[in-house]
């Protein structure tokens, strides 16, 4: 198939465009490369040793998708979007521009063209405050943040699109924590800026550029009293996105899949499991929990073996160890 990907040059976009070339599609890919780097897509090509098209476009640019789209695609990837929770809050107006009107745009944009096949990168953050763990897609919807109300967003322009058009075939991915890089190093996650999520700010202060690890909170009704996550090593993430692709027509009309690894590890597993893979211990300070940060949760991933064939096989060492490979040979990101 030929597949274009928005957000190409991201962290879970570049290491999706490679699954998908060495699945043996065609891809395009665009992003805007405001929290991204070019590398990245060069990186693709050589990891993969084939054609990848690269623009640089902004989802907001509608002539720019309305000519890209001109070339014909039978599906679309979509990442292409702003995602730090903390940012969110704090310039929620851009948030909701970008990846709402933005994801508009797109969906417009595609259906001018004839192409109604997607796979949205939407977020566990669409649950907001969990009820019950594990969390399952039945689970009430009730977003906390503007950048989970942004996925929310766009997954009910996604369910209204596919009631008004039969001929829409969409899977809205709700993902839990991403980590982990490709196995050869070469591509990982380069967040501009101080690290938002755990796993880069507990590799960066391993290789130097942090002083320590900042835990927020350790009198959390968990076993060791820190926060607990379900971590997924991006390849199986990746991998879940080409199994969805494969899989959208079997689909009816647009659902949510969750895609996690099922379980949970608190920030304390995850720094002694980074220790291990790094080979010396990293330095942690306790700090007082943060406002709004739940206690635990992790998916069930039951429907995506079911619906997708897919589940994560990647465990807590692998993600480490391969983050490390990447955050070791790469310092300073693609930079």
């Amino acid at each position: 198939m030929k597949i274009l990907v928005t957000g190409a040059a991201g962290y879970i976009g570049s290491h999706t465009a490679l699954e998908l070339l060495r699945a043996g599609h065609e891809v395009a890919g665009f992003d805007n490369l405001c929290n991204s780097s070019e590398k990245a897509v060069e990186r693709v090509r050589e990891l993969s040793g084939k054609p990848l098209r690269f623009e640089k476009i902004d989802l907001l640019d509608r002539p720019g998708l309305d000519r890209l789209f001109k070339e014909g695609f039978d599906a679309v990837l979509h990442f292409a979007g702003l995602k730090a929770v903390g940012e969110s809050v704090e310039k929620p107006e851009l948030y909701r521009r970008n990846n709402i009107e933005g994801s508009k745009n797109l969906l417009a944009a595609m259906a001018a063209a004839g192409c109604r096949r997607l796979v949205f990168s939407s977020s566990c953050t669409v649950y907001g405050e969990v009820k019950k763990n594990p969390v399952d897609e039945s689970h009430p919807r009730a977003a906390v943040n503007p950048y989970g109300e942004t996925k929310l967003a766009v997954e009910d322009m996604c369910l209204a699109l596919s009631q008004t058009d039969p001929r829409w075939r969409t899977a809205l991915l709700r993902y839990f924590n991403p980590v982990g890089a490709h196995e050869s190093g070469r591509i990982g996650e380069d967040p501009k800026g101080v690290p938002n999520n755990l796993m880069p700010f507990v590799m960066q202060t391993a290789v130097g550029r942090r002083p320590k690890v900042r835990v927020w909170g350790k009198d959390y009704p968990t076993p060791d009293g820190t926060g607990v996550r379900d971590y997924i090593h991006v390849v199986d993430l990746a991998l879940g996105h080409l199994a969805a692709l494969e899989r959208l027509d079997a689909l009816k009309g647009a659902e949510a899949i969750n895609l996690g690894a099922g379980r949970g590890y608190s920030v304390l597993e995850v720094i002694a499991a980074a220790s291990k893979a790094v080979g010396r211990p990293i330095p942690y300070e306790i700090c007082p929990r943060r406002a709004g940060d739940a206690a635990a949760i992790w998916a069930d991933p039951t429907l995506a073996k079911v619906k997708l064939g897919w589940s994560a096989s990647r465990d807590l060492a692998a993600m480490c160890g391969d983050h490390w490979r990447w955050q070791k040979d790469n310092p300073q990101g693609f930079a």
